[in-house]
């Protein structure tokens, strides 16, 4: 038993510490690049590894739940598919970033929540159930709600149509997800034992692939760095501090409760960031993946210290 333990662990561990890891891969990557520059085809594989990673978490309870719960389910999705795009758009212009860095920022904006929004909902004591529910939808619309912002907001720097963003989009997020919920369907059918072990390792290696992503973002940059970084850095953080902000600000207008309220922030200011990194290789350039590999490190940090201060506060 001990020896079937030992995968769990350290998918717990690497998912606990998954902005050590970011960081630590980031360096590394910095230190020696050729190794990572050299993953740069297999970025899109490796966020399929992600959103495969989803699937095989989620039960169909998770989508049941959007029926119970229509009204909640909906402020949180049009809080965060408005908030993030529109910030995004005016943060760039603000800011007079250059095109890639801007069309980096739009696309992070774009991106549906990710799932660490929901650890990190959890560990605020907020509502789990919604913020879960909230990410899967968000996900499933994101082949139609990212192609409309990206041509909405890029239109000029993007290259190819609305079928062509939707068809990647669908390839690099739906498609992985309804292969983890398929399978997690059949592990469940025909071998129970087996269901819940996948699903705690695949958070972990999750978070592995996401660290190898920033990683090589970080080796495709490094001449560009040291010029790209701050102004990047700027827009993320105040992007993210928009999303927590707005999100908890249009969930109290809306009257929900303060669980519900830390799952919208949560769910508005955190972003998959993994694949707006793919979609900036796929359609712009390495330069343009620097906003969402700077923003998969700075949102967990900014998440998990909002959600150690609302655990002591009462809901």
């Amino acid at each position: 038993m001990q020896g079937t333990r030992w995968p769990i662990r350290l998918a717990r561990l690497t998912t606990r510490y998954f902005v050590l890891w970011v960081v630590l891969a980031a360096l590394l990557a910095a230190w020696q690049p050729g190794p990572f520059r050299a993953l740069e085809p297999a970025i899109p594989a490796l966020l399929g590894v992600v959103m495969l990673g989803m699937g095989l978490t989620l039960q169909p309870a998770d989508f049941t739940r959007v029926l119970r719960r229509p009204q909640e389910v909906g402020v949180v999705l049009v809080a965060q598919a408005l908030v993030m795009p529109l910030a995004a758009w005016a943060l760039a212009a603000a800011l007079g970033l250059p095109p890639a860095l801007a069309a980096g920022v739009v696309l992070v904006g774009a991106a549906p929540g990710g799932t660490a929004s929901n650890v990190i909902t959890a560990l605020a004591r907020g509502d789990v159930a919604l913020s879960v529910t909230a990410t899967t939808v968000a996900t499933l619309l994101a082949p139609l709600l990212m192609p409309a912002w990206i041509l909405l907001l890029l239109g000029e720097q993007v290259q190819v149509g609305f079928g062509g963003l939707f068809g990647s989009v669908a390839t690099i997020v739906l498609a992985p997800v309804l292969l983890g919920v398929a399978l997690r369907r059949l592990l469940d059918r025909r071998a129970a034992g087996l269901a819940a072990p996948v699903a705690e390792v695949s958070p972990g290696v999750s978070s592995a692939a996401v660290a190898v992503i920033v990683a090589a973002v970080v080796a495709l940059n490094l001449d560009k760095l040291a010029a790209a970084t701050w102004p990047v850095a700027t827009a993320v953080v105040l992007h993210n501090g928009i999303g927590l902000a707005g999100g908890a600000a249009l969930a109290w207008l809306a009257g929900m409760a303060p669980a519900q309220r830390r799952a919208c922030a949560f769910e508005v200011g955190m972003q998959n960031s993994g694949l707006a990194v793919t979609l900036a290789l796929a359609f712009f350039s390495a330069e343009a993946a620097l906003a969402g590999a700077l923003f998969s490190v700075w949102h967990n940090i900014t998440g998990a210290a909002l959600a150690t201060w609302l655990q002591r506060r009462p809901r």
